[in-house]
């Protein structure tokens, strides 16, 4: 793994984040000479990846088996009872600060980010009525550590002292791949008891970051959840404050970096999936889609984890067994549905744009969307009313949608009781089941980005990388890193990448946590 320390800061860049050079090489492929790639899968990660290659002069073809490019960020467009014009989606997703990779994907068609809004809050609220707010906590650590303890109603001084320091010392310093190692084979829920966090905490803070993983803490990997709190927390000053589109994805990120990829002589076939993989007579290799066979000397498979598994189970020569056989064991989590309301009336004008909650059944955040969504907020303005969506995760196998969105709007009601008057105007649900699952023990058993042949590479945020990523970034770091790949065989200059500290950020922490752990293994 090689880092290079940043040492200057860049606006909106943590000073002591670093970088990941890549391998250099020739601007541009020759055009006498020009390579093909299929990219497969038109999400974060097959986005990156189409990106820097046609950049590069590569002959890219996108595949996406889906009407619209952005995959689980994917819109469409629908038409409400009153006959307005809407765009849906699978729901609200945080662009939080450390996205540095993501970030560098969408300044290619916005270079200040102007469509990125920043919201002033991510408060946290648990049904006993306890409430949390990361607004007022200082962002530096571990002046974050210390100051969310002095705020937070949830953990006091005296549930410090109360805790097992050396079980906790290692979150002073997460490395990767050494997390892994160390807490792959526990939960998420076992390793916060081992610590000892205050039982108020760990539904406030930990749960939230657990489920943004669609995952019950009992069954996710507590490495990943050490990691998150590394990247979200002790390892970035950039802390837990996060920017949303100004409008919905399609009109925001997706239109214009199709557009902006089709500029660069990408081929973008969407309503596209790849149905087989074979080998080319001459080398490289056939990828058969709805649209037909095309030839490609290099493939970036960016496609969720269903996908991966169809593609690896249609294509016997892909690859060699033993990676094939690792793809199709590959498990998503469990459902989550998205219920999107729009009410006749506003919420209470003191509510935030976005509310994380625990103990109230199913529902794990509320949104505001015409808090900072142009096309809710001009259907607001028009109506008097508000666009509101609600997200369960983790929804049991085989619950009833229906009954699960009804118990949505009722916990709605219980924490903002203003909406009980408030009539429905209008409604939609979505049920679906197709993110990583992140179990615990799984982490050997993902793929890399690379594979047994070295002309196919593997993107997206259910990838095992060696740099501290997840979630979106995971999915925009991996895209680059696959298509870097093929650019270095290539003699191509592939994308430069940035991450969060790859270690915790005080010497003095570290050496702490090093001497803790190395007792605790004596």
């Amino acid at each position: 793994m090689r880092f290079t320390r940043y040492g200057t800061a860049e606006r909106g860049r943590d000073r002591n984040a670093v970088v990941i050079p890549a391998a250099d090489g020739s601007h541009r492929a020759d055009a006498r000479l020009r390579p093909t790639c299929s990219v497969v899968g038109g999400g974060i990660a097959g986005i990156a990846a189409a990106t820097i290659l046609a950049e590069r002069g590569v002959d890219v073809t996108l595949h996406e088996r889906e009407p619209t490019l952005g995959g689980r960020l994917a819109g469409w467009q629908d038409r409400l009872s009153d006959g307005s014009e809407v765009t849906m989606s699978r729901g609200f997703h945080a662009f939080f600060r450390q996205y540095y990779n993501l970030r560098g994907l969408l300044r290619r068609v916005d270079p200040g980010l102007e469509r990125l809004t920043g919201l002033p809050d991510y408060p946290l609220r648990h049904s006993s009525g306890l409430c949390d707010s990361f607004a007022r906590v200082p962002r530096t650590p571990p002046l974050s550590a210390l100051g969310f303890v002095a705020l937070s109603p949830s953990f006091g001084w005296r549930d410090l002292g109360r805790m097992n320091a050396r079980a906790a010392l290692p979150l002073l310093d997460v490395r990767v791949p050494d997390v892994y190692r160390r807490y792959d084979g526990v939960s998420a829920r076992d390793f916060l008891d081992a610590i000892g966090f205050p039982p108020a905490a760990q539904h406030l803070a930990f749960e939230v970051f657990s489920r943004s993983f669609f995952a019950d803490p009992g069954e996710l990997s507590a490495a990943e959840l050490v990691l998150m709190f590394h990247i979200y927390f002790l390892g970035s000053s950039e802390g837990l404050l996060f920017d949303v589109p100004d409008e919905p994805y399609p009109q925001a990120l997706w239109d214009p970096l199709a557009s902006y990829l089709q500029g660069h002589g990408v081929r973008i076939l969407t309503g596209t999936g790849v149905e087989e993989i074979a080998p080319a007579p001459h080398g490289g290799h056939i990828v058969s889609s709805s649209a037909g066979a095309r030839h490609a000397d290099a493939l970036v498979l960016a496609t969720d984890t269903q996908g991966l598994r169809m593609i690896a189970e249609a294509s016997p020569a892909l690859c060699d067994p033993p990676w094939r056989a690792m793809v199709r064991a590959l498990r998503t989590a469990p459902p989550f549905l998205v219920s999107r309301l729009w009410l006749d009336r506003p919420v209470g004008a003191r509510r935030p744009g976005f509310l994380g909650t625990s103990g109230y059944g199913p529902l794990d955040n509320i949104s505001v969307l015409d808090r900072w969504e142009g096309e809710a907020s001009r259907w607001a303005r028009r109506t008097g009313g508000s666009v509101v969506e609600l997200h369960a995760y983790a929804v049991p196998s085989g619950a009833d949608p229906r009954v699960v969105s009804h118990e949505l709007v009722a916990q709605l009601h219980r924490v903002w009781p203003e909406t009980r008057g408030a009539v429905i105007v209008d409604q939609r649900h979505e049920l679906r089941s197709d993110c990583p699952l992140f179990e615990v023990g799984g982490h050997l058993n993902r793929p890399t980005v690379h594979t047994p042949d070295p002309t196919v590479t593997v993107a997206g945020d259910l990838v095992r990388t060696e740099y501290p990523v997840a979630l979106m970034e995971r999915a925009a770091t991996t895209g680059f890193l696959a298509a870097n790949a093929h650019l270095r065989r290539w003699g191509l200059r592939g994308q430069t990448l940035w991450t969060v500290p790859a270690a915790g950020r005080s010497a003095a922490l570290r050496l702490l946590a090093r001497a803790g752990t190395s007792a605790a293994d004596g």
